[in-house]
């Protein structure tokens, strides 16, 4: 599953500067671009850091950070597309964050019952 994770929040980073690259040269949106890039990106980046993580409180936050970012891309997500600054070509934004959220709630939940 860590595998998945890793390949899908990389694959949704690439996807979200796109994104970020559309909101800016055609619809001339520069302050909640940067905040989905922010966060969008960022998954990825602590998913990443969470691979080599010191020690399993290290790993655990780390993937806690990465769902936190998830949520507020989400959030983004909503307000940009509720604003009309979205396109049904990013509709896979949706669905790929939608299984991000899902991956690391699974991961946190587990480690949480083993931690218990």
């Amino acid at each position: 599953m860590k595998g998945e994770l890793a390949q899908l929040s990389i694959d949704f980073a690439i996807r979200i500067v796109e994104y970020y690259k559309w909101l800016v040269a055609e619809k001339k949106e520069y302050v909640m671009s940067k905040q989905i890039l922010r966060s969008g990106t960022s998954i990825g980046a602590n998913v990443h850091e969470a691979k080599y993580a010191a020690s399993r409180p290290d790993f655990r936050s780390k993937l806690k950070i990465a769902a936190e970012e998830a949520n507020e891309t989400q959030y983004w997500l909503i307000v940009l597309e509720r604003t009309g600054y979205f396109d049904s070509s990013f509709d896979d934004l949706k669905r790929y964050v939608e299984s991000i959220i899902r991956i690391l709630i699974a991961i946190l939940k587990k480690l949480s019952d083993v931690e218990e």
